[in-house]
């Protein structure tokens, strides 16, 4: 169909609609749509007829709904047919590939994570090949998300992926057969010690409360006698899930969360409607600044029954519902149609898009104005930012030689050349580097570029910019010199100042690369603050009961 046919049908479907607002309602408010309907076909009909280059009606219309979606909320979405299947796999985790995250390291493709049991997997793939081609395909230059496309297809087929990999001397080809990938939504559980079960859930797409449900039973024939339920940087999902999870906890019959919308069909409360696993077994959950949505909701419902103690950071605060509209032509609309509310009334969205600021961004809801509500047990708690947790373990910042070795991709760069040297190691929990190993890798640093400035430094260069504008540096100058002096940093020095903290980020990277996304989370077990101070609250159970009684509030 040519574009002024298509304008010509836009404008007939457009007639149709405008006779249905016409002839149905005449109210003030449906007269201004119809009436700023025909105001935009009638301006696109124009600019398509007389705009002096040609313009692609498609991605034209595209940018304008965009935009105009833009002063709602950045969940509703416009979702033309083309994107389906990406938001598809969003919503059940399952897509049609070869089973592995990819990105880019010192500008080149590559494979940061295969997902255990798939085709990448299965074939040998390993963190840190390049991909230089996909079926022939040139992709050095290819965005991540090209990639990926190419990668995907039909379960079933066959891909030809070309890798170059350190320790080979030579490009070589991998043929894959493509199968359906579904994400887990549980990628680990196990126990700590012999008496702590840690869970680690990072979706909430189809069956995560089966999965969560199947660990948590599967850790008490372990021992368990309490549970870590790890929902950090846990972005949500389906809102049936979060509420099954919760009631894996929570009594039968009780409420778990409640939607209020515009519409009366949205104004719902959902209760738990299953017998609960435990209702006793104590918990720890960890949350962070990146938990989201259904992630809140499980932490909220935890928090206001009194049933576990939530450590970590303060939630991200979206307490917004989406849902989907079929549009013409198989487009969907994301729309966002609801806030929901925790068991004691409190909506922990924390921005409130309907108020923009002078730059046209929307306003967090100030602490000042958080209203206060009761858990089970007469804690106070806050609407309007997220859940706080009742233990926050404050992140300590990486020290700027770290921080360095791991922007510029050294440490994983040194775990690859590891791995070309070395075909086992131990065991995750096991594995520590030693001393030779870190010598090596000093070594392997001297003739990179790490350089780095630190906080301190930063500090003094700016004392010395000021006091040159404000005419004070003449007069201490020699001070300025003298501190620089004192505070100049030495790579090697801190190299071994060091070392305890590199040791830590290059352990986590060389174990990934043999034991994966389990052996990466089990690294971590000693080190994780969040997990450290759940560990030693669940086995100070005075201090666990105190934090949940109405007195410590």
């Amino acid at each position: 169909m040519n574009t002024s046919r298509k304008s010509t049908f836009f404008l007939a479907i457009l007639t149709v609609v405008l006779f249905s607002f016409f002839t149905t309602n005449r109210s003030d408010k449906y007269f201004e749509i119809a009436k700023n309907l025909d105001i935009f076909a009638t301006l696109f009909k124009e600019i398509n007829a007389y705009y002096v280059d040609e313009i692609n009606p498609s991605k034209f219309m595209r940018e304008g709904i965009d935009a105009m979606l833009d002063n709602l909320d950045p969940y509703t979405n416009y979702i033309p047919e083309d994107e389906i299947e990406d938001y598809r796999t969003q919503m059940t985790g399952q897509y049609g590939g070869i089973g592995a995250i990819i990105g880019t390291k010192n500008n080149k493709p590559m494979i940061l994570m295969p997902y255990e049991g798939f085709p990448a997997h299965k074939s040998g793939l390993m963190i840190g090949d390049e991909i230089v081609a996909v079926d022939g395909i040139d992709v050095s230059k290819k965005s991540t998300t090209d990639i990926s496309k190419l990668l995907k297809g039909q379960a079933g087929t066959e891909v030809r992926v070309t890798i170059r990999r350190v320790g080979v001397a030579d490009k070589f080809d991998i043929i894959l057969k493509r199968e359906k990938i579904k994400i887990e939504n549980v990628p680990y559980y196990g126990m700590i010690d012999s008496k702590i079960g840690y869970i680690k859930l990072s979706e909430f797409t189809a069956n995560a409360s089966k999965d969560v449900k199947n660990a948590l039973i599967s850790l008490k024939e372990k021992g368990a006698s309490s549970i870590i339920l790890d929902l950090r940087d846990n972005p949500g999902g389906l809102l049936q899930e979060a509420i099954n999870i919760s009631n894996i906890f929570i009594h039968k019959d009780k409420p778990i969360v409640s939607t209020k919308g515009k519409t009366s069909s949205w104004n719902k409360v959902y209760y738990a409607t299953n017998a609960p696993t435990d209702t006793e077994i104590p918990i720890a959950v960890l949350t962070s600044s990146r938990s989201a949505s259904a992630s809140e909701i499980v932490s909220g419902v935890i928090q206001d029954y009194d049933r576990g103690v939530i450590i970590g950071q303060r939630t991200f605060g979206k307490g917004l519902v989406q849902a989907t509209h079929q549009l013409s032509y198989n487009a969907q609309l994301k729309i966002t149609v609801a806030k929901y509310y925790t068991p004691s009334g409190r909506c922990i969205q924390a921005i409130d898009y309907s108020k923009k600021n002078e730059d046209g961004d929307a306003t967090k809801i100030p602490d000042s104005l958080r209203n206060s509500f009761k858990t089970k047990n007469g804690r106070t708690v806050y609407d309007g930012g997220g859940i706080t947790p009742d233990i926050e373990v404050t992140k300590k910042n990486l020290h700027p030689i770290v921080s360095s070795l791991l922007s510029k991709n050294l440490i994983f760069d040194y775990a690859s050349l590891y791995v070309s040297k070395n075909k086992t190691i131990k065991p995750a929990r096991l594995f520590e580097i030693s001393d030779a190993e870190y010598n090596d890798f000093i070594n392997f640093l001297k003739d990179k570029d790490y350089d780095y400035t630190t906080k301190v430094e930063s500090t003094i260069a700016e004392l010395e910019k000021h006091s040159k504008t404000e005419k004070y540096y003449d007069g201490i100058k020699d001070q300025i010199e003298s501190l620089k002096k004192q505070v100049s940093h030495n790579k090697e020095k801190d190299l071994i100042t060091f070392k305890d903290e590199i040791k830590v980020q290059l352990k986590q990277e060389i174990v990934s690369r043999y034991y994966l996304q389990k052996g990466l989370i089990e690294a971590t077990f000693d080190t994780d603050e969040d997990i450290l101070a759940a560990v030693n609250i669940l086995k100070n159970k005075d201090e666990f009961n105190r934090i949940l009684t109405a007195s410590n509030k």
